[in-house]
């Protein structure tokens, strides 16, 4: 199974290299639209290679779905945290409801109570 892994992660990696040799040439990235540029007073543009504007926008998109899962289950991560509490208050009470059954009796007699 490791090695179907790393085998997926080979042809992976060499897929985005591959992509990355045939999308070398440069592209002008603007910022801002011609429009708002002139409203700011500001024209940003970089010239980068179109792999990288590619990369960038796969990186962009598992960023902002990483972040949109993290707060859509903030509600499921709240409720077990809930019930983790609530199950170690539940065992604590169990160990000191057994402790409060078997006081004063023999331990030996106990134990074996607590087996059975």
């Amino acid at each position: 199974m490791r090695y179907i892994r790393y085998a997926s992660i080979a042809v992976f990696g060499l897929a985005l290299v591959l992509i990355a040799l045939a999308n070398r040439q440069v592209v002008e990235l603007k910022v801002l639209p011609a429009e708002l540029s002139g409203l700011a007073a500001l024209n940003p543009s970089y010239q980068i290679p179109l792999f990288v504007v590619i990369f960038g926008g796969i990186l962009a998109g598992l960023i902002v779905g990483f972040i949109w899962e993290w707060i859509r289950e903030a509600g499921e991560r709240a409720a077990a945290a809930r019930q983790a509490r609530e199950m170690a208050n539940l065992r604590a009470e169990i160990a000191r409801l057994k402790g409060e059954k078997h006081e004063g009796k023999d331990e030996v007699l106990a134990l074996l109570d607590e087996a059975s």
